[in-house]
């Protein structure tokens, strides 16, 4: 059993006007499928919100598998699909969208041991299941080095790119950001042998 928590929240304002307003909040939970060493079972839901951007609000929840492409001491690679129900609001046209997607990535880590240094390069990819020309690309590539204990200095670079908004335009958005991760391994649930 796997659980992940991921959040942020943004607010860049100068006098009366926003330059950044928004967050994301992400859940995620994997378990492995029977004895297999290579696939797991993922569930996960989100919720995100920006003020600027044509679809203001974005709330989804997923089902699918995740697959361990390759995995040793510094490498690995997993591959993941899953099928994605996500509401939408866009403020700029008086509208909501009730969507059902695909949503398919491939995840890179490279660990190396002398630094500590962790990469993290996942790329999603997630056309409308009865228009795969309406499709949304994110990618988020990490980098991490040990800090002290549990804590970590991490620098997180994030790409989201929608082809197709409310608006019939594409738009994107990118961030960069750099903080501290606390990680925290625990064994939840233990089985009797």
């Amino acid at each position: 059993n796997t659980f992940f928590f991921s959040g942020n929240a943004e607010l860049i304002r100068s006098k009366d006007q926003d330059f950044q307003n928004g967050w994301f909040i992400h859940f995620r939970y994997n378990r492995k499928l029977g004895k297999s060493e290579k696939l797991r079972l993922e569930a996960f839901i989100q919720d995100q919100n920006n003020a600027l951007l044509s679809i203001n609000s974005r709330n989804l929840v997923g089902l699918g598998l995740r697959y361990k492409l390759a995995s040793n001491d510094f490498f690995k690679a997993y591959l993941g699909n899953s099928y994605m129900y996500e509401k939408e609001v866009s403020d700029a046209v008086n509208q909501n969208y009730y969507n059902h997607r695909n949503n398919s990535y491939i995840s890179l880590t490279l660990r190396l041991p002398k630094s500590e240094l962790q990469l993290v390069n996942t790329v999603y990819f997630q056309p409308l299941y009865t228009d795969i020309s309406n499709f949304r690309v994110l990618e988020q590539f990490k980098a991490e080095v040990p800090l002290l204990g549990n804590f970590k200095v991490s620098t997180l670079f994030n790409y989201f790119y929608n082809n197709v908004n409310p608006l019939g335009k594409s738009e994107f958005t990118s961030s960069l950001s750099v903080g501290l991760t606390f990680v925290m391994e625990k064994k939840l649930f233990h089985s009797k042998k």
